[in-house]
């Protein structure tokens, strides 16, 4: 699992993504989401615009990110 340390009060699924590397900038974000998987905290989610807080977990691309602040 990997940390990720976010400063604001919670950071948007699309942002994330830009965030860990996994998308280049956030026009990729709906693609990315619509071909791909990704859990908030176990539950399948596919909205970019979704809140992720500290404490939630994230798993996207067989790869398991807890976000801190």
């Amino acid at each position: 699992m990997v940390d990720v340390k976010i400063t604001s009060e919670y950071i948007t699924l699309g942002q994330f993504l830009k965030y860990v590397g996994i998308i280049g900038n956030g026009c990729e974000a709906k693609i990315y989401l619509a071909e791909n998987d990704a859990y908030i905290n176990d539950a399948l989610d596919t909205r970019r615009g979704r809140k992720i807080y500290p404490g939630d977990v994230v798993r996207v691309n067989n790869q398991t990110y807890k976000v801190i602040s």
